[in-house]
């Protein structure tokens, strides 16, 4: 048992559906999960959108960048500015976050505060990349977290597993 949890799966497996049916059932719960941001049908980058309803875009195709993750620019400033302001964790019982990815990876202040996060008490379930090397690696690599594979199979039973193990 971890109070630490890490979900990886393949893209559209529903790691974000997943999370966000934790958050729901649990109380205390902060942080944000992503979504896409579409246009006409297409993607066009996504969004960062905390519990309490806050909303960050953090990768644009339109946002000029030298932080680019295929053809998103990233608007590290502005996630940085959104950390600063609008992630408030301090009277949380779980840390909710969606996703430690290669986007989110280009925030030093972002690492920080997931270092912080998962040094200090408070339990934390986070999505992450499933290949990556430097901070992703790092994360998974801890002793304290226990790194948790959601499948199309396994999908619909694991929101209760973890809601069950977290309140243990």
């Amino acid at each position: 048992m971890s109070r630490n949890i890490l979900i990886t799966g393949m893209p559209g497996v529903g790691k974000t559906t997943l999370v966000c049916r934790i958050a729901e059932r649990l109380d205390g719960v902060a942080g944000f999960y992503t979504e896409e941001i579409r246009e006409g049908g297409t993607r066009k980058g996504f969004r960062l959108i905390t519990f309490d309803g806050h909303e960050q875009v953090l990768s644009h195709v339109n946002i000029r960048s030298p932080h680019r993750v295929s053809k998103y620019g990233v608007d590290v400033d502005g996630f940085d500015k959104f950390l600063r302001e609008r992630f408030d964790v301090s009277s949380a019982h779980v840390v909710v976050i969606d996703e430690i990815g290669k986007m989110e990876c280009f925030s030093r202040l972002f690492q920080s505060k997931v270092r912080e996060i998962l040094d200090c008490p408070v339990s934390a379930v986070f999505t992450i990349a499933r290949k990556g090397g430097g901070f992703i690696a790092e994360v998974k690599a801890r002793p304290d977290v226990k790194l948790i594979q959601v499948t199309r199979s396994n999908r619909e039973t694991l929101a209760d597993e973890i809601v069950h193990e977290l309140q243990s």
